[in-house]
């Protein structure tokens, strides 16, 4: 019986190859599309699963707030707070903390190799986390000052071929840049997992960073220095938010009349497994995505699927009449409706199948493409990912497959099956208003859902344009950062130093200016607390970020000077109590409540206990992207070995220009390795998730469109087919070729027109909260919602417009012959 039923499937398909290939195209493309988007959805939502205690593992967060408003959303914290927390709450079993130190040169015999992410922690980090270790033991390989992990692929370049064997390299020492200290290899770890949020190629005992101080037990439990990261494991079942509830106490017995920051201290809980893809938190050290993108990309693998079997409903119901002898028939000679029904689901699941196969053949071909265009190594096998099977993706695909066939094909399976064969033998069958009015709801579904993506499409193209074309306040084109020289120390000879570098960086055909500064654009500047203006002490405390650098950084991106004078060689002290002199923002201005700009000059601030003068004011700048509003900043007059130099290029031969830097950097840094970026492709990173976001959703849309479209066109074809005998006789009683246009197309414009009532809020409430996320953003105009109907109605005409324009043009007394 099943043998059979699957023989009549064929055969009905291989006649009604218009149909079939319609189906299975649409249903194919709509498929791969949902399999490329489900493999980036369960690779973004696996980080941090391997971690056989990821469910209880949470970061610490920290939160300050001053006069009830918040000034800092950070995942820094004080060096004391976790195992404070250890100490104070039974439910915490164990803490870790960590300090990234960037990027570190470790030295051995001769041989010099840079650790691009290295990071201090204590001995609970290996055991908290799994990063298993090839060589080592896990518990105590970060216990002992000047122990040190590697990476297995820093070994390899370390050591070469010595390290196929991680053992033997066991107790080997090295040094650290230009540190006398020998550190001892007591771990080799496996490479970092892709889906690790923390990404770390060399791992530093924690102790090591006190290993001079006789008194680092004390210095480890320091309420004062706020730039450490600490994650906790709770026993399992913890309700964390009772636990946060808690931590009100905790801030009042550790923080009360908090001197460090000046500001009421909120500590909170974010969950490992939310790390990735949920954290809006500055200072974040770990890899981050969106979950706006995810779950956008994953409704819209939802509809484009959706759309893919609506199409397959649509058609199949459509084209039920040319069935109904067929059934009447078979009804006639015994067979059952049940029978009929497992006709056509057979007909559904083989149809589904065929275009599930097809489906993996294009995933397959585009795949390299995709993992291209969403710089992922990707793959179907991350649909069975073991690191994800708490996530049910297996099983989520498979019932999702399941459900669809199942729902596509019982109710063209219903409606078949319930023909009258009497009726249908006599030829007096109709279909009925139901079944119509089923197929234009379905249909004003399909676009309504276009309109919706195709709207989608235009915001998020629209705000990122914005964002790339904002006025930042400071020019980022053709400037080169090179990464600081990590070999180097500071002693009274440092200022002179880099002054002699950066005049032989000048004197490079290819270069403008040269600079140092302590942070570069798009990187989180530091803040400071309890700032306050010097004659007005009665006022109160307030924060600003501050940023520094010589006297050339400002100009080099021509920031303007509103007020005063720019910082000159005389601001610039080897003694850091010698300097005095400060430059504020214009949000700074405003936040310590001076008249205007020419009034705070002149004016003295107080902060880290003495008063600065004011001496200058510089015009605002985005120092981060657009999803941060602006805030006050101050600019001291400092260098620093771990300041990176800017240098702006004016040479179209970029190679030469760079190489010659080069050999200067090398001149003056001899052993340290060169390396650079450019500020401006720096500061786009920001808008990764944002590109990433808007290049798949316009991509996925215009799949889901095109579907549609496919549907769109199966029912012109079985419209126009059903009314052949109606154009002939309209066109003899005098009826024009645009008259019988407009009479076929009349009833797709009314259903877009539909379409665009239901999909213009929808659109609008779920764009409007997308661009909530952006501190500056684009107003939602009005235009738009139009825009969209009508291209959706251009599209919808394109496709029915060649087979209404060719019924229109038929020989009505051929028409009229039509059976």
């Amino acid at each position: 019986m099943i043998r059979n039923f699957f023989k009549i499937a064929w055969r009905n398909m291989i006649g009604n190859k218009t149909d079939s290939l319609i189906n299975l195209f649409g249903l194919s493309i709509g498929m791969a599309a949902c399999l490329l988007i489900l493999e980036f959805v369960s690779y973004e939502l696996s980080f941090d699963r391997f971690n056989s205690h990821a469910a209880d593992i949470y970061r610490v967060v920290n939160d300050r707030y001053q006069k009830g408003v918040r000034v800092q959303h950070g995942t820094i914290t004080y060096s004391a707070v976790g195992p404070a927390m250890k100490t104070d709450f039974p439910e915490v079993l164990e803490t870790t903390r960590m300090e990234p130190m960037g990027q570190t040169i470790l030295i051995e015999g001769d041989k010099k190799v840079q650790a691009n992410e290295a990071v201090a922690a204590d001995d609970h980090f290996l055991t908290m986390f799994d990063y298993p270790l090839l060589a080592g033991n896990s518990t105590s390989a970060l216990r002992q000052p000047g122990s040190v992990v590697l990476a297995e692929s820093l070994a390899k370049k370390l050591f070469g071929e010595k390290a196929a064997n991680p053992s033997a390299l066991l107790g080997t020492t090295l040094r650290l840049d230009t540190d006398s200290a020998l550190y001892k290899i007591t771990g080799i770890a496996r490479d970092f997992p892709a889906n690790s949020h923390l990404q770390y190629d060399m791992i530093l005992s924690y102790v090591s960073l006190y290993s001079g101080n006789m008194n680092w037990k004390e210095a480890e439990y320091d309420f004062t220095d706020s730039d450490f990261w600490h994650y906790i494991r709770l026993k399992p079942g913890t309700d964390y938010k009772k636990l946060e509830a808690r931590f009100p106490a905790f801030s009042r017995k550790y923080f009360q009349g908090d001197k460090v920051s000046g500001s009421d201290e909120k500590f909170s809980l974010q969950p490992l497994l939310d790390a990735h893809l949920k954290s809006d938190y500055e200072y974040e050290i770990g890899q981050t995505g969106s979950s706006t993108a995810v779950w956008g990309m994953l409704i819209i693998a939802l509809l484009t699927i959706i759309i893919a079997w609506v199409n397959y409903i649509n058609l199949t119901t459509a084209r039920s009449m040319n069935r109904a002898k067929e059934v009447g028939i078979r009804k006639v000679s015994g067979a059952t409706r049940t029978q009929l029904v497992r006709q056509f689901l057979t007909e559904s699941l083989l149809m589904n199948v065929l275009a599930l196969i097809l489906a993996i053949v294009i995933v397959i071909s585009v795949q390299k493409a995709f993992n291209h265009l969403v710089e992922r190594e990707l793959s179907l096998s991350w649909l069975f990912s073991e690191n994800i099977s708490d996530l049910h993706i297996k099983g989520l695909v498979f019932a999702g497959m399941v459900a669809g066939i199942l729902i596509s094909g019982f109710y063209p399976a219903f409606v078949l099956s319930s023909f009258k064969p009497i009726l249908v033998l006599k030829g007096k069958f109709s279909q009925g208003t139901r079944g119509i009015l089923l197929r234009k709801m379905l249909v004003t579904a399909q676009f309504a859902a276009t309109i919706a993506l195709i709207v989608g499409s235009l915001i998020v193209y629209r705000q990122i344009r914005f964002v790339n074309r904002q006025d930042l306040g400071m020019n980022l084109s053709h400037v080169l950062i090179v990464k600081p020289p990590v070999q180097s120390r500071w002693d009274s000879s440092f200022i002179p130093h880099m002054e002699s570098l950066k005049n032989e960086l000048r004197s490079i055909p290819g270069v403008s200016m040269a600079s140092t500064g302590a942070r570069v654009a798009g990187r989180e500047f530091a803040r400071t607390f309890n700032v306050r203006r010097a004659d007005k002490p009665e006022v109160s405390k307030i924060t600003l970020r501050r940023t520094g650098g010589d006297k050339d950084l400002l100009p080099l991106y021509e920031i303007p000077i509103t007020a005063g004078r720019p910082l000159d060689a005389n601001d610039y002290h080897y003694k850091f109590d010698d300097i005095n002199n400060i430059m504020l923002s214009e949000q700074a201005v405003k936040a310590l409540n001076f008249s205007s700009d020419r009034d705070a000059i002149g004016k003295k601030i107080n902060f880290w206990g003495r008063d600065w003068t004011v001496v200058g004011i510089f015009k605002d700048f985005h120092q981060k992207s657009l999803h941060y509003a602006l805030e006050p900043l101050m600019f001291m007059p400092i260098y620093g070995t771990d300041h990176p130099i800017s240098v702006r290029l004016k040479s179209a031969d970029l190679s030469a220009t760079i190489e010659a830097i080069h050999k200067k950097y090398d001149q003056f840094f001899p052993g340290n390795i060169f390396d650079y970026f450019f500020i401006e492709d720096s500061f786009n990173e920001q808008y990764k998730s944002d590109l990433l976001f808007g290049k798949v959703f316009a991509l996925f849309s215009g799949f889901a469109i095109f579907i549609a479209c496919l549907g769109l066109l199966g029912l012109s074809l079985f419209t126009t087919a059903q009314r052949t005998k109606e154009i002939g006789v309209r066109k003899v009683l005098g009826a024009s070729a645009s008259n019988i246009v407009l009479l076929l197309s009349k009833d797709f414009m009314l259903l877009i027109a539909f379409s665009f009532l239901i999909a213009t809020p929808l659109a609008w409430y779920v764009m409007n909260n997308w661009l909530d996320g952006f501190a500056y953003r684009i107003p939602i105009s009005w235009w738009v919602f139009p825009l969209a109907g009508f291209l959706a109605l251009f599209i919808a005409l394109s496709t029915v417009g060649l087979q209404t324009l060719k019924a229109a043009g038929m020989n009505p007394a051929k028409s009229l012959r039509t059976e």
